[in-house]
């Protein structure tokens, strides 16, 4: 027999969420390293420097709500690979700036008719009821950011 929790409507909520959540990750990682050679998270980190060139690492980590470590590292990889570039911080002496290069730029525009085309394939929900969700998700994503919900450490 199945466990049952008190609140079995949120449990499953959270599991569909949660599963829902890997599965797509996985099947754009999987896609994205077989048409690109990069992974979804980088793919992600290019994305949202194409939309705020010139981010500084805690910029990203915050929007990926993730450690700056982890992020400073994964910048260092962008960089290794020639798809993105630091900059000094002439604001902050100890920051630098994170910008795509023209590879970076070319690499995540053609990436992004990969990452649309998995998300279509793969989510097969009416638009109008995907805006329902998303809404829904909108509101969940901003009640854990205004709590400070599950911020890294470090």
């Amino acid at each position: 027999m199945a466990y049952k929790s008190a609140s079995d409507d949120l449990a499953a909520f959270f599991d569909d969420l949660v599963r829902s959540e890997t599965r797509l990750y996985n099947a754009v990682d999987d896609a994205l390293r077989a048409e690109h050679g990069i992974a979804a998270s980088q793919f992600e980190m290019l994305r949202y420097l194409a939309a705020k060139p010139g981010a500084r690492v805690i910029d990203i980590a915050e929007n990926f709500v993730a450690g700056v470590g982890a992020i400073s590292k994964g910048v260092d990889r962008l960089v290794q690979r020639g798809l993105a570039r630091r900059h000094p911080n002439p604001s902050d002496g100890r920051s630098s700036l994170v910008s795509l290069t023209e590879e970076g730029e070319r690499l995540v525009d053609e990436a992004e008719a990969v990452f649309l085309a998995q998300l279509d394939a793969l989510i097969p929900i009416p638009r109008e009821r995907r805006e329902a969700v998303a809404a829904v998700l909108s509101e969940l994503r901003a009640s854990l950011e205004a709590a400070k919900a599950g911020i890294p450490v470090g």
